[in-house]
């Protein structure tokens, strides 16, 4: 009864964003049965569709599922080396001065909202474990001045970088075709981060993102008569305190001096570091591709935690984030080699052009994106489902390959706000559960919509 109680104090978009949660959380299975689902599906369609028999669609599927292995890592390693520097002593001691700032709820949940934005501006893995680590202190700060606040709002505001990221420097599809040797190099060949992240049209959204979600946000932010009380869960985990770093051991062995070394982990990361100046010194913005930012993200966080000891406990912390990557990634490998060397991207490429206009096709790329991570709600993963389709079918109706590249990334991130999976690690840093956060994240999910749906019609 309170929880409907509740409910009706939101404004009519939160409520909405709280039937469709309910509706997720008890029929949506988790995403690796989508993944085996959509095999099936496409396995199917390409013995249907296609000239191709059961066997030869078997060993479509084989030739598929391992030729993604180093793009495969290169992903998890998104996710470890930017979680990894998230939770360095310098990073949080930086968190702490920040989480002072705010003077009421609604101001809490703007700065955080627009931070979470501009860091994922950097790194989508940073942004998503900054942003939660802040949420937390913010919302200890506000407790102990004795300032109402909404929790589940401020948590909302610092996933919204989650929205954001697919047209800067971690993006996944934007590091990918900027790389030699990606999937769709012979379709568009390579094109540089400078061309993808410097296209206007990238400039604009960005911009406009960076305004108002947190604007929105802001103004959702409810009365005191309206504030959620804070479950034991949630009030636990703004009272706890970091674990402490590692320190060396008395009486330390010939091993343990190594192990906690500054000088060691300094020469190394200083080492990494010449080499980073080196290569943008020598190619310039064209050196940024994936495996850059990984190199650049490694040794930023080895130097930051100042040990070797220290770096890899946080990588061990952080390899658990991988985990669906892992197991996933092979999967959607094997999907797109069905596509692929079966003919169905061609048919379905036809099929997307023929009910597309050039000035309706990349909302439609921006929605199908959209549809397809719900159940694929990797970034890589659903590039290589989608990017060949979305190509072929842009080429056909001569649509410009970089704004297609954009609108697929922008419908993923897009309805990230509604698809809790990445919200997990910032659900288990808050103490909170997708209910508290879901109904306020699809709601500022309407207001990025908008600005997606007129971005697709910007002209090139």
């Amino acid at each position: 009864m309170i929880e409907n109680n509740h409910e009706q104090e939101l404004n009519p978009i939160a409520r909405m964003g709280n039937v469709l949660l309910r509706f997720s959380m008890k029929y949506m299975p988790d995403a690796s049965i989508f993944a085996v689902l959509i095999t099936v599906v496409a396995f199917a369609a390409g013995v249907l569709l296609t000239s191709q028999g059961p066997v030869q669609m078997m060993e479509n599927w084989y030739r598929g599922f391992w030729e993604l292995l180093t793009f495969s890592m290169q992903m998890s390693l998104i996710v470890v080396t930017g979680s990894a520097v998230a939770n360095s002593p310098a990073i949080k001691k930086g968190i702490r001065r920040i989480a002072k700032i705010p003077g009421s709820g609604a101001q809490a949940v703007g700065l955080v909202a627009f931070l979470s934005i501009l860091i994922s501006y950097l790194h989508w893995g940073l942004s998503l474990i900054v942003s939660a680590l802040l949420a937390r202190e913010v919302a200890g700060n506000l407790r102990r001045r004795n300032i109402y606040f909404e929790y589940g709002l401020i948590a909302a505001a610092a996933y919204v970088g989650q929205m954001t990221w697919q047209g800067a420097l971690s993006s996944s599809i934007g590091l990918s075709i900027a790389s030699s040797g990606h999937i769709l190099e012979s379709e568009m060949g390579i094109i540089p981060m400078s061309r993808y992240m410097g296209n206007m049209i990238n400039i604009v959204t960005s911009a406009a993102l960076l305004v108002f979600p947190p604007l929105f946000a802001m103004m959702m932010h409810p009365k005191k008569e309206g504030i959620s009380p804070l479950e034991p869960m949630a009030l636990e985990a703004i009272e706890k305190e970091d674990a402490a770093a590692l320190t060396i051991p008395e009486n330390p062995s010939v091993g343990d001096r190594l192990n906690y070394s500054f000088v060691i982990a300094g020469i190394f990361g200083i080492m990494g570091w010449i080499y980073i100046v080196y290569a943008f010194a020598e190619k310039g913005f064209s050196a940024l591709d994936i495996n850059m930012v990984n190199f650049i993200f490694l040794f930023s966080g080895l130097l930051l935690h100042r040990n070797i000891a220290n770096y890899v406990r946080a990588v061990g912390e952080a390899v658990s984030g991988a985990a669906g990557i892992i197991f996933q990634f092979p999967l959607y490998a094997g999907i797109q080699g069905i596509i692929k060397y079966s003919g169905l991207v061609g048919i379905m490429s036809s099929a997307i052009a023929a009910v597309s206009t050039p000035a309706t096709f990349y909302l439609w790329i921006f929605f199908g994106s959209a549809v397809i991570s719900i159940f694929v709600p990797s970034g890589g993963g659903q590039w290589m489902v989608l990017g060949p389709i979305a190509i072929a079918s842009a080429k056909m109706l001569g649509a410009d390959l970089i704004k297609t590249s954009l609108m697929v990334g922008y419908g993923h991130t897009w309805i990230n706000m509604f698809q809790p999976f990445w919200a997990i690690a910032l659900l288990g840093i808050t103490g909170l559960k997708a209910k508290d956060i879901m109904g306020y994240s699809t709601a500022i999910m309407f207001c990025g919509g908008v600005i997606y749906i007129l971005t697709s019609f910007l002209p090139v």
